[in-house]
């Protein structure tokens, strides 16, 4: 299981990688056209937008771990563990609900967004939107695993070194 998960990640990281490397070229294509050239390129500005839309939704999917986000936590810290790992329960669950609980209202702007296309290639605005839906499954699943982990019995601490472990390992590129 571990294998196919660290396979899966890799996939992930090659489509962050495509992503990226499709932005420069655009962005070099853009700027070769506008200083070499009388007649600028306006595709480029399109696929460099939709690249880093892309991007960013879909890194944040897949690779923004607990530890990563912005946390306010002065009150969090003066509780004990017992505390803390229920405070954590019930912010995970929060933000697993939310986000899932926002998913009708998000699949009926973005179905309805398909009714215009970007400006250049025609790329219906659905499709362009989509990478949200990722992030929106992304984020309901990480925290209804964290949530399940806390729940039976670790702590926010455990997890956060466990996925830090795991994120070492897939970086040296260990399959085990």
């Amino acid at each position: 299981m571990k294998g196919l998960k660290h396979f899966l990640m890799r996939r992930a990281e090659d489509v962050l990688v495509l992503l990226a490397a499709a932005i420069f070229f655009a962005f070099v294509v853009q700027i070769a056209t506008r200083y070499f050239s009388r007649n600028p390129a306006v595709w480029p500005h399109e696929v460099i937008i939709i690249g880093w839309l892309w991007l960013i939704f879909w890194g944040a999917a897949f690779f923004l771990k607990d530890r990563d986000q912005v946390k306010f936590d002065v009150l969090y810290n003066l509780f004990g563990p017992g505390v803390r790992r229920m405070l954590s329960i019930i912010s995970a669950l929060t933000l697993a609900g939310i986000f899932l609980l926002s998913a009708p209202a998000t699949w009926d702007f973005i179905s309805f967004k398909g009714i215009r296309g970007t400006d250049h290639f025609r790329i219906p605005l659905s499709w362009v939107f989509s990478c949200y839906l990722i992030f929106l499954a992304g984020v309901v699943i990480h925290y209804g695993i964290r949530a399940w982990r806390l729940i039976r019995g670790e702590t926010p601490e455990q997890i956060d070194a466990n996925d830090a472990l795991d994120s070492v390992a897939h970086h040296k590129g260990k399959d085990a």
